[in-house]
């Protein structure tokens, strides 16, 4: 069997509007992403803050999108971005979403 694994890397980005951004990838492809249903969590809710969110730079080590508060996507999540995207529901976004640190309840 062939397994191969697609290498995403962002090139670039820009902001059309509060909380979209246009975003450019590798493979000279491009997505427009609004990222406002996924603002929610300890993570991605302080995006919210349209000045935090607009901290959003290009990180040219990991190929992708980091914001000031340490948030950040991975790049393939933001190639497959649709329209309708939502955050899952399940045991690993309830864990991010919470204000405890790696599990571990202070």
């Amino acid at each position: 069997m062939n397994w191969t694994h697609k290498i995403i890397k962002v090139k670039g980005f820009e902001k059309i509007a509060p909380f979209v951004l246009r975003v450019f990838f590798g493979d000279a492809s491009e997505k427009t992403i609004d990222f406002r249903p996924v603002l929610k969590g300890a993570i991605f809710g302080p995006l919210t803050d349209e000045k935090l969110f607009d901290t959003v730079r290009l990180d040219p080590e990991i190929h992708t999108l980091v914001w000031a508060n340490g948030a950040d996507f991975d790049p393939a999540t933001l190639y497959d971005w649709s329209a309708t995207y939502q955050l899952p529901q399940n045991e690993t976004m309830a864990a991010a979403e919470t204000e405890i640190k790696y599990g571990f309840k202070e």
